[in-house]
């Protein structure tokens, strides 16, 4: 049975002691790839990096909502260098997130919109964070018109899983579907369809039952795979199946 991980940030500092084992439990765990994501320009190069030494990891580039408020020109130079790599498979991660809001409302809208023509323009998948935000994620899509990518660790409601899937992008589960209150996201689940459905940790963050409380890490993915099964009602090695398979469609690895 085999597994990929389609969002972990190995290339943040919470790794930095023990990369090499938590490579290693991921690959005894039937994990074949895991995509470390950009979230700024240090953290793609790190991802890039990590890629270029480890055969079984990929790397994404962009400037995370969070990080919109660095990202000038000159840094939008420096990333679309960064999108040429070879083992970079996506721009991301990209968005808005009106949670926290630690870039201006505005200056996260003109930053994602930029990315987006930048991937239309490479022809990259991106991968978009959305957090109580979604009629504007949306509406910036659609007025750029591309929308080959996925929309990772989904967090909306049916009608915004609607939406997204009619665009033709994936939804991404994380290990909060394990979680006793997520209805909400058990409920998504069984209305996604197998072809358009990817497992992530987002690792070090949101680690799944039994895990919860830790650090999150790819070999954890496993549990959000069961979780699916289970809600579902169908074999483990079919999720995996999907999921593995719908990873290698969108980011030709």
């Amino acid at each position: 049975m085999e597994l990929i991980d389609t969002h972990a940030h190995l290339n943040l500092p919470e790794f930095k002691k023990d990369l090499e084992p938590t490579i290693q439990r991921a690959r005894e765990a039937g994990l074949r790839a895991i995509i470390n994501v950009g979230i700024d320009l240090e953290s793609s190069q790190k991802a890039i990096d990590l890629a270029r030494k480890y055969p079984d990891l990929w790397a994404t580039a962009g400037f995370h909502p969070h990080e919109a408020h660095r990202a000038d020109e000159e840094d939008l130079r420096k990333l679309l260098e960064l999108l040429k790599e070879d083992k970079t498979v996506a721009l991301g991660e990209i968005g808005l997130d009106y949670a926290k809001e630690r870039s201006p409302r505005a200056i996260q809208q003109e930053v994602f919109g930029r990315q987006l023509e930048i991937a239309k323009q490479e022809e990259l998948p991106v991968i978009i964070h959305d957090r109580e935000a979604h009629e504007d994620v949306l509406a910036i899509v659609r007025e750029v018109g591309w929308w080959q990518g996925v929309f990772h660790c989904f967090a909306g409601d049916r009608k915004m899983a609607r939406s997204v899937l009619d665009l033709g992008f994936y939804i991404s589960i994380t290990g909060i579907v394990t979680f006793p209150k997520a209805e909400n996201i058990r409920e998504i689940v069984a209305y996604c369809p197998l072809d358009r459905l990817l497992i992530e940790t987002d690792c070090p963050f949101l680690a799944p039952v039994p895990h919860r409380g830790r650090r999150n890490e790819p070999a954890f993915v496993i549990h959000v795979a069961e979780e699916i099964a289970r809600v579902k009602k169908i074999a483990l090695e079919e999720i995996a199946r999907w999921t593995t398979q719908n990873a290698r469609d969108l980011f030709g690895i």
